[in-house]
């Protein structure tokens, strides 16, 4: 295969978005005013067909991380920047790396995914270049003379030894050893005068990600699933969005974001995802619970405003709570989160609503009065700080007891940084508050207070 002249290279790399959405007269006369090889190259130029996600970006760095939701294109960038570290000019032509690692979960996912995948680097490569597979020593070797081993990360203590000039890491978050077989990766990554890896992978809270993103070598892209849905079909696409859409999973798995549970916090990602709940199942009691602003100005915390029910037949270790939906609303009068706190009790057929009064005292109930004057308020007062209010319903969902609908991404967000030590974020945990709030009317005082009925004997 002839490689194509520098001009040509050229309009392949810019061109890619004017050809995709050109006409078909345009597409055709284009494609046939190219060179036999740069027609028979164009499917293997990867800067031609790549999202920005794809590509490394420019500089010195020493680890790449490519971050993003599945089916975002993440194995093809690490299989193409793999061909590109070891492929020259001509099939026999040295390239820029000759001994690469591949590190997945398992050696099964490495071969199958990082090499024999779909997008892996034997679907990718040209007829040309393409590498030779040794499944005896679990290798690629190519025809110019570089070689891939496969290394699993069950097993980091197989590092120990070999050496090498690049490196790609795929999905590193699923990695059970995570820790050790980076480690283990790096002391062996000291081949050439720069020697590179690429990580490729959905994140997730851990700490070898989060210090592997903290190091200044480090460069990232980032992309959600949705930014490859040309090659996603539309059935997949509309069911996880439909399915998770506004939950913190749907934030990782979908958006490529990575999301962080405090240290010592009283909930966490994995806890929250087990509270997932798709449908309303029958409800005895509804309540509306209001964590008032201090003030109404432009810099004031949220009001949080969260729309809680209850099935609470039978003794109180029977009973269940569903958070149902955050009405809560931005620094605001007033008059405008007390008709949004009303509206959230109109929509559900709430019973009560539920208000703290520590800082608005009277005024609290005067102002939801003004707005509806027979509303069934409640006031409460805190005695305790936020994250002893928050122990108590914190161990509901610890028991199972309480679920979440979808669309609570920022409550989400606010538990998951509420510690035994206080709240861990920016500003107030105003959604945490109504929370907390709602589950004491609920669930905990109506339990302290549950007796169960005497059975008279004859």
């Amino acid at each position: 295969m002839t490689t194509p002249s520098t001009s040509q290279m050229h309009a392949l790399r810019s061109g890619a978005d004017w050809l995709a959405s050109a006409p078909p007269g345009i597409q055709e006369e284009f494609l046939t005013g190219l060179s036999e090889g740069a027609l028979l190259a164009l499917p293997y130029l990867f800067e031609f067909w790549a999202q920005p996600h794809q590509l490394p970006p420019e500089g010195e760095w020493r680890t790449w991380v490519v971050m993003g939701g599945r089916g975002a294109g993440k194995t093809r960038a690490g299989a193409e920047w793999v061909r590109a570290q070891v492929e020259g000019s001509r099939p026999l032509d040295p390239g820029a790396a000759r001994r690469v690692a591949l590190l997945g979960e398992t050696i099964e996912q490495a071969r199958e995914v990082m090499v024999f995948g779909d997008s892996g680097i034997l679907a990718c490569s040209p007829p040309d270049r393409r590498p030779k597979w040794e499944a005896s020593r679990k290798r690629l070797v190519w025809p110019n003379g570089a070689v891939a081993q496969l290394f699993s990360a069950h097993e980091p203590e197989n590092l120990r030894g070999p050496q090498f000039d690049a490196a790609w890491v795929d999905e590193l978050a699923k990695f059970k050893r995570a820790g050790e077989a980076w480690d283990m990766l790096q002391f062996g990554l000291r081949l050439g005068p720069a020697p590179r890896q690429c990580v490729t992978t959905t994140p997730k809270n851990l700490p070898v990600l989060k210090a592997i993103l903290s190091a200044p070598s480090t460069v990232t892209t980032h992309a959600p699933t949705e930014s490859n849905r040309a090659y996603l079909a539309a059935s997949f696409l509309d069911e996880v969005r439909a399915r998770y859409a506004g939950s913190r999973l749907g934030r990782q798995e979908l958006d490529g974001q990575l999301l962080e549970d405090a240290e010592g916090a009283l909930w966490t990602l994995a806890g929250l995802e087990a509270a997932r709940l798709s449908a309303v199942p029958p409800l005895d009691r509804i309540v509306v619970a209001v964590d008032p602003p201090v003030t109404g100005r432009a810099d004031s915390d949220e009001c949080g405003i969260l729309v809680v029910g209850a099935a609470t037949q039978g003794p109180p270790q029977d009973w269940r709570a569903v958070v149902l939906e955050d009405a809560s609303v931005a620094a605001a009068s007033p008059n405008v989160w007390a008709e949004a706190a009303i509206a959230a009790m109109e929509r559900h057929g709430a019973e009560r609503l539920v208000a703290e009064v520590n800082q608005g005292g009277d005024l609290v109930e005067s102002v939801i009065r003004q707005i509806d004057p027979m509303v069934p308020f409640r006031a409460v007062r805190a005695r305790k700080g936020k994250a002893a209010r928050a122990e108590p319903a914190a161990a509901l969902y610890e028991q199972g007891r309480v679920k979440h609908l979808p669309g609570l991404a920022a409550l989400e967000d606010q538990m998951c940084r509420m510690t035994v030590q206080g709240f861990q974020g920016g500003g107030s945990p105003d959604r945490v508050d109504a929370l907390v709030w709602a589950l004491h009317a609920l669930m905990i005082e109506p339990a302290a207070h549950w007796r169960r009925p005497r059975v008279r004997t004859l």
